[in-house]
């Protein structure tokens, strides 16, 4: 990001935040990892609360991983969440799978996208400002189930 661009790059992010905060993600949260097609809903454990965070993320299983890319890369505070305790939760096709995410910083992330689903890769394009993969490694069967299910 160049000088002249951070401002404006600063600027996308906080619309594109609120947009996402307020409009699209407690749509979206409601029918991720249960609706096929959809998006996943990634849980992360809150690296100040220690609670439990949940966002919808799109991407991709391919064998015992799964791949996504964050729009707002290290910014993301799922991102930061995950860095600071990288073991997570996704919800995919109604259960829950368990693994450890990986930040992937040499990692093309356009190519990476243009291997995932075409809507949410156009999204992802269209609001990002610091394009980052990443790897979710799931555990065994990945299929846990707790308390925290809802």
């Amino acid at each position: 990001m160049t000088e002249k661009s951070a401002p404006r790059q600063r600027r996308k992010k906080a619309i594109v935040d609120v947009f996402q905060r307020y409009v699209a993600n407690p749509v979206v949260r409601r029918i991720a990892g249960r609706v096929p097609g959809a998006a996943v809903l990634l849980e992360t454990t809150g690296r100040t609360s220690g609670q439990p965070r949940r966002n919808p993320v799109g991407g991709r299983r391919v064998g015992d991983s799964f791949w996504l890319v964050s729009e707002h890369g290290l910014r993301s505070q799922y991102v930061k969440n995950l860095m600071a305790e990288p073991r997570v939760r996704l919800l995919m096709r109604g259960r829950w799978h368990t693994g450890i995410a990986h930040v992937l910083p040499d990692d093309d992330p356009q190519a990476r996208l243009r291997a995932l689903p075409r809507g949410n890769s156009a999204a992802v394009r269209a609001l990002g400002t610091s394009l980052l993969t990443i790897r979710v490694d799931l555990d065994g069967d990945g299929a846990m189930g707790g308390s925290r299910d809802g």
